[in-house]
């Protein structure tokens, strides 16, 4: 039996052999060409460059505001994990009709995107407590930092941690985080987001597990999970729908 064609859009760092990984970031336009792998190790510090090198399968460097380069019907399955967060409101209807259009009849649509309400739960939770007394403001100023910090920054992921002269090199080649879409423009729940599948024309949208799936082997892909068996982003929410 030969292997399933399955996208997973947006990869950034996080690739599988098993998929056809496609995003036009930084990290994937420098691995598609000699130059840029020649400069990542001084473009790339750290933590980045630890996940550059560790980028797996095949990548492809496309521009995903201008569609999805396959025909209709010809891809069983779609990935997109913190994605979908990053594409304007009005603009997902789109988005996700031009993923209906390339998978196969009855083929799967896996998102993973961050989970509001979990978010919003941990936030009330830590206001509760610090009203409470039982905790102080400081940890409930965390819950609002990670309800908030990534819908406002301007600086790329990390940036805001460099001094001097390597913060200003990010900073002009990287640009401005939300004029490009590094921050969240949405955020998603178990009710919303299963409900926009359903008004583009998917079916059997539901809510699964991080290593549970409609396509076959999932755990094996290593894209919601590493080879422990443990979660690669807690506080994540899983949804998959049937085209």
């Amino acid at each position: 039996m030969s292997e399933p064609v399955v996208l997973n859009l947006g990869c950034g760092y996080q690739t599988s052999a098993r998929c056809i990984n496609i995003d036009w970031s930084l990290p994937v336009r420098m691995r598609s060409s000699r130059i840029g792998r020649r400069i990542a190790p001084l473009v790339l510090q750290g933590e980045r460059l630890e996940a550059y090198e560790a980028m797996d399968g095949n990548t492809m460097r496309h521009d995903l505001r201008k569609g999805i380069p396959f025909a209709d019907g010809s891809v069983d399955a779609v990935y997109h994990s913190h994605m979908l967060e990053h594409i304007d409101r009005d603009a997902v209807p789109g988005f996700l009709a031009e993923v209906r259009r390339v998978l196969r009849p009855g083929g799967t649509h896996r998102i993973v995107v961050p989970d509001l309400e979990s978010q919003a739960r941990t936030y009330l939770s830590t206001l509760d407590a610090a009203l409470d007394g039982e905790r102080r403001p400081v940890e409930h100023e965390a819950s609002v930092h990670d309800l908030i910090e990534q819908l406002v920054r301007r600086e790329a992921y990390g940036t805001s941690t460099r001094t001097g002269l390597r913060r200003r090199l990010e900073n002009a080649l990287l640009g401005d985080a939300r004029k490009r879409g590094e921050t969240h423009q949405w955020m998603w729940d178990r009710v919303s987001l299963p409900h926009e599948l359903e008004s583009v024309g998917f079916r059997d949208a539901e809510v699964v597990a991080f290593d549970e799936s409609r396509i076959a082997d999932w755990p094996t892909y290593l894209l919601d999970q590493d080879k422990a068996g443990n979660e690669y982003r807690p506080g994540s929410l899983y949804v998959e729908a049937s085209a």
